[in-house]
């Protein structure tokens, strides 16, 4: 693990971010600065009130030395401490990150981890699980475990949004398909609209800055209305934004059959991965096709903000405490040999 921190801290730079020098070719007029990059892949980022910046590395190969770390004085420190960070196949404590694919602040101020359970997408091996942890203290608070039927086999818990009035989670299933609903003073999930067009992908493969992809993703990208009431997702392999009235999920009685009717077609869309809505009301996703960021104000316009070829397959969006949207670079569209350091930019809406 060392010699990992020592490579990322040479390349780390979010003590002192700066505006790269000049555009790429294809860039738009909104400037990107960038704050950080490291050797090791990260997907998830997330941003607190005060500024901490954390991240998440995907188990996607055996190489993970850390999961969860937080850039901190130029170097990435594994979050909340080494031991979370040191989970290998015979390790059996629940007090360990295995596969965690995201990391998100609510508007509580509050770190929440999402662990898969399912490392290099080989099936779950052990009961997904979302942490919740005290960034006053650094400790976990809460960890919530899901269910056979909510999460085994293949699936893939890949993003999460909460409604902090309501005590609600909101989930994505990448690779089962479905929308997940927590409620997190109970505990109890079930899973929705698992068989539903819209959280499945199109048939037509993705192509990324000219590469074809073959792994076809279900539902990814989540996002809730600042006023709580609309839920908003999008299948990574497809082109269409979809919502639907969270009063359709919070009913645990509704099957699907009452559901699916009130979902919403809202928009043809580039292929995203992550998607945000900001503290204004509006909706930010990537374009992995053409290394790009877009926003959409509901009931408005879809419009192009960045493109920019360092956006080499835009993750994840956070916003930051100064109103700057942050944005991960995965570059998962590209073969290991051939991809670059992975990089953090940010930009101001």
């Amino acid at each position: 693990m060392r010699s990992f921190l020592l490579a990322v801290t040479a390349l780390v730079m979010a003590s002192c971010a700066h505006q790269a020098p000049g555009s790429s070719p294809g860039s738009s007029s909104t400037p990107l600065e960038l704050v950080a990059s490291s050797p090791r892949q990260w997907t998830g980022i997330a941003v607190s009130q005060k500024g901490r910046i954390f991240v998440n590395f995907p188990r996607w190969s055996e190489d993970v030395p850390v999961s969860v770390a937080e850039l901190k004085d130029g170097e990435i420190v594994p979050y909340p401490n080494a031991t979370w960070n040191t989970w290998t196949p015979e390790t059996q404590d629940p007090q360990r990150f295995v596969a965690v694919q995201s990391v998100v602040i609510d508007d509580q101020d509050r770190l929440w981890v999402l662990d898969t359970g399912n490392p290099q997408f080989k099936g779950v091996i052990t009961p997904p699980r979302l942490h919740q942890f005290d960034l006053a203290r650094d400790e976990l608070v809460r960890s919530y475990t899901f269910a056979p039927e909510v999460s085994s086999g293949d699936s893939y818990l890949n993003d999460v949004t909460f409604d902090t009035k309501r005590n609600v989670a909101y989930l994505t299933d990448s690779q089962a398909g479905g929308l997940v609903v927590l409620n997190l003073e109970s505990g109890n999930a079930r899973k929705v609209l698992a068989q539903h067009p819209s959280t499945h992908a199109e048939e037509q493969p993705l192509t990324v800055m000219g590469r074809t992809m073959k792994k076809r993703v279900q539902s990814d990208g989540i996002a809730l209305s600042p006023d709580r009431e609309t839920l908003y997702w999008t299948a990574l392999t497809g082109h269409v934004l979809w919502r639907i009235p969270t009063a359709a999920l919070l009913d645990f009685q509704q099957k699907d059959e009452a559901i699916a009717p009130r979902i919403e077609r809202v928009h043809t869309i580039v292929a995203t991965d992550g998607i945000m809505f900001d503290r204004n009301g509006t909706l930010w996703l990537g374009g992995l096709e053409d290394s790009s960021i877009h926003r959409y104000v509901p009931g408005g316009a879809y419009t192009q903000v960045v493109q920019d070829n360092r956006l080499r397959w835009p993750d994840s969006f956070a916003q930051g405490p100064d109103g700057k949207i942050y944005v991960t670079t995965s570059q998962i569209h590209l073969p290991p040999a051939e991809r670059g350091p992975y990089e953090i930019h940010r930009f101001t809406p």
